[in-house]
């Protein structure tokens, strides 16, 4: 009996000093155990007719509701492969632990999701674009994904602990020699990835009136640019200025105008001057991977021969010299 009471006070006493290390410890330790220890509220979103996102079991959070209304109707481009895209490595990809974006430092998961935005205001500027922007929170979407935000600001405390601990760089070659334990799930970075890429359409109908005209891949390249770039989009205003020039533009798949006039070379000359726009942008050089394939949407005949779209950009594009890295700034690349 002796040996069995030490035994279980050697037990209480190891049970007291791992809780005391845990506290001692990081916060992530504190996250990745709240993680382990929640229910995904994922798999608890009931189905929207039709919607591009899942309702969470709480109802659409306030302001969102435009969100849910979304569906795969007022769009040409399969969703399914623009979030597909999007994880792919060449594009935002796929890390489920929270990471420093390499300009700004603020916080982001899964495919590149922002955690610490705050919501904005952000004015739609032409007059004949009934679409207004919508630029909720990081912690608005994550509700909309169905998330407690509690976790939120766990994952948050721990990234900033961290980053002041190891600042960028080091913190980056962690991410991606895997040493950091995951924060949250495959399905739960994905619904934080659909609502993410719900928002880009949304402003994507924002920044072109004649969103709904646009061929399925120039659809697909608006939203993609929205989803990287966000309210710095604003910057590109020869492409902004080009995508809503005119009735020429409408006619985006080379077909009849409505008044049965046949436009097909101003068409593929203005979209030609659209690519160009986006070709000599210092985005285009700095990241010129993702670049080509998204420019090369644009092109009418995109359909029929994406690899001969995607040479015709890579022969013009000129991807940005590299010369010593700290001479590099953080300006937003302009068009």
């Amino acid at each position: 009996m002796a040996t069995v009471h030490w035994r279980i006070c050697g037990l209480i006493l190891a049970l007291a000093q791992a809780g005391s290390f845990a506290h001692a410890q990081p916060s992530s330790s504190a996250v990745l155990t709240f993680s382990a220890r929640s229910t995904s509220q994922v798999a608890q979103r009931s189905l929207n007719k039709g919607g591009l996102l899942p309702l969470p079991s709480a109802g659409a959070p306030a302001g969102l509701e435009p969100f849910f209304a979304l569906s795969n109707s007022d769009i040409k481009f399969s969703f399914a492969r623009l979030t597909e895209i999007l994880r792919d490595k060449k594009h935002e990809g796929w890390v489920l632990t929270a990471y420093p974006d390499p300009k700004t430092s603020d916080p982001l998961i899964g495919a590149g999701f922002t955690l610490s935005l705050p919501a904005r205001t952000h004015v739609q500027s032409d007059p004949l674009n009934p679409h207004q922007f919508l630029e909720p929170s990081s912690e608005q979407l994550w509700q909309a994904a169905g998330l407690d935000t509690q976790r939120l600001q766990l994952i948050l405390s721990n990234y900033q602990s961290n980053l002041e601990i190891w600042g960028t760089r080091k913190y980056r070659k962690k991410i991606r020699t895997h040493e950091l334990t995951e924060q949250v799930t495959d399905d739960e970075a994905d619904g934080l990835l659909r609502v993410a890429a719900v928002q880009a359409i949304h402003n994507a109908q924002a920044y072109c009136r004649n969103f709904n005209q646009l061929t399925a891949s120039q659809q697909m390249a608006l939203a993609q640019l929205v989803y990287q770039m966000g309210v710095n989009l604003e910057e590109f205003t020869q492409f902004l200025s080009l995508i809503n020039q005119g009735p020429s533009l409408q006619s985006a798949s080379l077909t009849y105008s409505a008044e049965s006039t046949p436009v097909p070379l101003t068409d593929q000359q203005d979209w030609q001057e659209v690519q160009a726009s986006l070709i000599h942008s210092q985005w285009a050089r700095k990241y010129s991977t993702r670049a080509i394939s998204v420019i090369a949407m644009f092109d009418p005949d995109y359909a029929e021969g994406p690899s001969a779209a995607e040479r015709r950009v890579r022969a013009t594009l000129r991807p940005a010299k590299h010369h010593n890295k700290k001479k590099s700034n953080g300006h937003t690349a302009k068009a």
